[in-house]
């Protein structure tokens, strides 16, 4: 299986996982890039902490940390999601927890494929790049209930 949807200390989210994993490999195409083997872990702020003291020596909430594992045109990685974060910033941008919930799951990807966001000029062209992955989810239908 190519992508993986896990939980660590919260409930699965309504993911349709097959059409989910369809649209990350069509978006992947977009960049001429593949999909090997990518695990979504989605946790509660207190796990996304844990693991970004421990790992990146970052002291605060996220709503995604992804760990690249891509080798050439395949890519890999885990991709830890917090949920609880994802609540948040749905409520403070205006936007509805599922739609927040696959810009977030598209933005690991986007990752994955080269695309920063911390540099300057650089969330413009992730806000883009989101956005037109987003666009590529309709080709199939909707793929978060």
């Amino acid at each position: 299986m190519p992508v993986t949807y896990q939980t660590e200390g919260v409930r699965m989210p309504h993911i349709k996982k097959r059409e989910t994993t369809e649209w990350i490999k069509r978006v992947a195409a977009t960049y001429g890039k593949r999909v090997g083997e990518i695990a979504y872990v989605f946790c509660s702020d207190e796990k996304i902490l844990e693991v970004n003291r421990q790992y990146l020596r970052h002291d605060y909430y996220t709503d995604i940390i992804t760990f690249d594992y891509s080798e050439g045109d395949r890519l890999s990685g885990d991709l830890f999601i917090s949920l609880d974060t994802i609540r948040t910033n749905a409520g403070q941008f205006g936007t509805a927890y599922d739609e927040e919930l696959r810009r977030v799951i598209i933005h690991g990807v986007l990752h994955l494929c080269g695309i920063n966001d911390k540099g300057p000029g650089e969330r413009e062209v992730m806000e883009a790049a989101e956005n037109k992955a987003l666009q590529l989810r309709f080709v199939r239908g909707n793929l978060v209930r």
